[in-house]
């Protein structure tokens, strides 16, 4: 996804300002982040507006948002 595309679809979540569109952004800023790094995360909050909007502060790290969670271990550790 470029940052223009990114931007598109933030501007369209911003419209309607509900709980759904909050998730969708964060899963939006996940793909930027994954794709542009956290700078471009960080660039479109303050752009945008989103903290204001949505309570998304720079710095937060969203690409994990809508990914299946790591599994754990089943392994157990050795011991004495």
């Amino acid at each position: 996804m470029t940052l223009d595309q990114a931007r598109a679809l933030i501007a369209t979540q911003l419209q309607f300002g509900g709980g759904y569109n909050r998730n969708a952004v964060r899963l939006i800023l996940g793909e930027v982040g994954r794709g542009h790094g956290q700078g471009a995360v960080d660039g479109l909050i303050r752009e945008l507006g989103l903290e204001l909007a949505f309570g998304l502060k720079p710095g937060t790290d969203f690409s994990r948002v809508g990914r299946p969670a790591a599994p754990e271990s089943t392994t157990t550790p050795n011991q004495p």
